[in-house]
């Protein structure tokens, strides 16, 4: 990091701006050379804004980026006497959250989602047999179609539809509407603080975000079936899967960063750390990776049982991958996507999978690109190997930082190279 970047020169230049001053939320540690380590409780000198999730920063006379997530304004003397700790008074953002969630802008994409919403309907479908008489709870049930699938496709005694957000009125209206009240009772309530009169055998719930584990819904799953699964009760999902692959992005890396070389005739290339910090720094969510962009064969890095999990498990989850490439092309960074699986009720019975892959057909999920600094050229034969690891944010608890430290061997060289990007989005787009 240097103490006098031109960044910092510019800024100063263009109106001498006086930086201004902030605390940091919690520890956080530089990924690279341009990002600033800092403590909790640091003063923070914020020379300028380059975007929502990146501000340039100065802390003991050393500057860099730093995430915007973790700093609040600096509070007057007489507002930090009355400050017990600098904690956000909703760490978890429910209002944002939860209103999200009581439009239709969301649950028509979800419900558009062909293959979620079959996915779970083959579950209700394949086991209805094995259903017959149990106690099903469907969390976050959202308009309800899963607690549907259930009173028209199996027979269960009954199923507690829970819904935190408004949603949960129209909800009420759908199970009525559709001749099911006699089954579904909608409950609006967090999962945290809903009431049963009874345990129940069975607990689904459509929980999956962005990188699989993004705005940590499956934190109130968790604590749902502790609370709630009887023993001996079943989890859908049942099981969970991270997949990584090394990839091409000729197509992106065009778009956002080699359209600055020469612009209409003119050299732009002075903007492309700039664009790098920008577009690169961050996941590219909503992608969709052509089959044969996979510079190697998709790996799952990280496996989740749903029985055993625990929720301070969430708050770091790492994996390990190597990776042989195995057609010659420029490595632009790593595509990620997940497959979760439900277990049969029936004896012999088959186990559904929803797969968000570039294999399987598309879902509003679709991937999540991490993108390099820089392409790197590797052949056939060379390999990638490394770790990753999803940082749950200790501030707030909806994000989560995905780190990725990987190194490449070949037959000529060696380059190894450490890259962080941050999931700071709130919500799936």
């Amino acid at each position: 990091m240097s103490k006098q970047p031109d960044m910092q020169t510019e800024t100063e230049d263009e109106g001498d701006v006086s930086p201004e001053e902030y605390v940091a939320l919690s520890d956080f540690t530089g990924a690279g050379s341009d990002q600033l380590t800092f403590s909790c409780g640091d003063r923070l000198l914020v020379h300028a804004k380059p975007s929502s999730e990146w501000w340039w920063a100065e802390v003991r006379e050393v500057i860099g980026y730093a995430p915007a997530s973790y700093l609040r304004e600096r509070a007057t003397d007489e507002e930090e006497e009355g400050e017990d700790d600098a904690c956000p008074d909703d760490p978890w953002q429910d209002e944002e959250y939860f209103g999200s969630y009581g439009t239709l802008r969301l649950h028509l994409e979800m419900l558009s989602d062909k293959s979620r919403t079959e996915a779970y309907r083959q579950v209700i479908l394949s086991n209805s047999a094995s259903l017959r008489n149990k106690v099903v709870m469907d969390l976050g049930c959202g308009t309800g179609i899963i607690s549907l699938f259930c009173a028209q496709l199996a027979e269960p005694s009954l199923v507690y539809a829970v819904e935190a957000s408004s949603m949960a009125d129209y909800t009420r209206q759908l199970v009525k509407q559709n001749g099911c009240e006699e089954v579904v009772t909608v409950l609006q309530a967090r999962a945290e603080e809903v009431e049963l009169p009874e345990q129940v055998d069975v607990l689904v719930s459509e929980w999956m975000g962005n990188c699989l584990l993004f705005e940590f819904m499956v934190e109130s799953v968790l604590q749902a079936r502790d609370c709630w699964l009887r023993e001996g009760g079943v989890m859908w999902p049942s099981s969970a899967a991270l997949t990584l692959v090394p990839c091409q992005a000729h197509s992106y890396y065009e778009e956002k960063m080699a359209f600055w070389e020469r612009p209409y005739g003119l050299d732009f290339t002075p903007l492309q750390p700039l664009a790098q910090q920008e577009f690169f720094t961050k996941p590219k969510f909503s992608h969709l990776i052509e089959p044969a962009d996979c510079l190697a064969t998709p790996s799952d890095v990280i496996l989740l049982d749903m029985y055993t999990l625990q929720v301070k498990d969430l708050e770091e989850i790492k994996g390990q991958f190597h990776f042989c490439v195995d057609k010659p092309g420029s490595f632009h960074g790593f595509t990620a996507w997940f497959t979760v699986h439900f277990d049969s009720l029936e004896t012999g019975g088959a186990t559904v999978e929803l797969n968000t892959g570039p294999h399987a057909e598309p879902t509003h999920w679709k991937q999540t690109l991490f993108m390099l600094d820089k392409p790197v050229s590797v052949c056939v034969g060379d390999s990638i190997s490394g770790t990753i690891a999803l940082h749950r944010n200790p501030i707030w608890r909806r994000h989560m930082t995905v780190s990725l430290d990987w190194n490449i061997h070949s037959s000529t060289e060696a380059t190894e190279n450490c890259k962080a990007n941050t999931l700071t989005l709130h919500y799936a787009t």
